[in-house]
């Protein structure tokens, strides 16, 4: 029998979310001789009330067949994600509906989200004491509903055996072919990819996506000395230049810029190159040797460090995913 995967549909729901696992493991096919082309996977949508419509975030409903009774028989249990949660957002808590729906789960079960659907699981208590990941947009939050919860915000997504979450939409897919690749393999997983016309890996996570400003002090007295270090990105700064633009010693500017910005003056002044390479990527034909020296790491090796350990992917890859032309623009 195929294995069976419930996907359960509720109020507010992203069609394109609701649609991942369909696309991705209702086309997965057996290569094996004797049962090539047979499906490896039945999906079905279901809800948490009796078969009828269910709300979506656009301007339609979708007509779902199948009550919570769909979720006793499944082997794998797929939550996209919701704007329409409730307390499950706001207190994290299940309502009525959802936890009897969810008292018809079976023990062991494999339970997986998709983006904020892990506000689901977490509520359920099946991310207690375990890592997991959501939309980096709604990471500080779900963290404050749920501090039993290990959150890790950076990552497409966390493969906690039995209990599986992903980051925000399209890392659903990616998600979703590593169950695939997981459950039968790279052929049958690097095919559907390429039937689906997706890469079946992503290099990095979440931190290439995230834009991350400066935050704005409220009492600033770092002010210059971070404007005029901004000016001059492509020359060394030494801590004691910029201590000079404000007048303070190099251990009163310390305490202060920490104060205000809430990184130390280095950590600061890294995450400045990282963003002017950044821009550099996505806009400019500048060679990569380039932006290392206009960006102020010197060496094509030190921006690779630093851009990996920031963004999770190296400058080429990154130039790659983000690179817009005046063709494109």
């Amino acid at each position: 029998m195929p294995h069976r995967v419930a996907v359960l549909a509720l109020d507010g729901l992203l069609p394109f979310e609701l649609g991942i696992p369909h696309r991705i493991f209702g086309r997965s096919l057996s290569p094996e001789p004797g049962n090539r082309g047979v499906k490896l996977y039945e999906v079905v949508t279901c809800s948490v009330r009796p078969p009828g419509p269910v709300r979506t975030d656009s301007d339609y409903a979708i007509l779902v067949e199948h009550g919570p009774e769909a979720l006793a028989t499944a082997d794998t249990v797929v939550i996209p994600a919701s704007y329409e949660l409730g307390p499950v957002f706001e207190e994290g808590r299940l309502t009525e509906e959802l936890a009897a729906a969810f008292a018809r789960i079976r023990p062991g079960t494999r339970m997986v989200s998709i983006c904020t659907g892990s506000y689901v699981l977490a509520a359920a208590g099946y991310l207690d004491g375990r890592p997991a990941t959501t939309h980096w947009s709604s990471a500080d939050h779900f963290q404050r509903t749920f501090p039993q919860v290990r959150v890790d915000p950076d990552v497409l997504f966390i493969d906690d055996g039995d209990v599986l979450t992903s980051a925000g939409v399209a890392a659903g897919i990616d998600l979703c072919l590593h169950l695939v690749r997981r459950d039968h393999g790279s052929a049958v997983a690097n095919e559907i990819a390429r039937r689906t016309v997706v890469p079946p890996y992503r290099d990095g996570g979440q931190a290439q996506f995230i834009h991350r400003p400066v935050p704005e002090p409220q009492f600033a007295t770092t002010t210059a000395a971070r404007a005029w270090a901004l000016g001059r990105l492509d020359r060394p700064i030494l801590l004691r230049d910029m201590a000079q633009q404000e007048s303070m010693s190099v251990r009163t500017f310390t305490r202060r810029f920490r104060e205000e910005v809430g990184v130390s003056p280095g950590q600061w002044l890294t995450r400045q190159r990282v963003e002017r390479a950044r821009h550099l990527l996505e806009s400019s034909d500048l060679s990569v040797d380039q932006v290392a020296r206009d960006a102020g790491f010197g060496t094509t090796t030190s921006l690779r460090q630093h851009f990996q350990a920031a963004l999770g992917v190296p400058p080429t890859v990154y130039r790659r995913t983000f690179r817009t032309s005046a063709d494109t623009a």
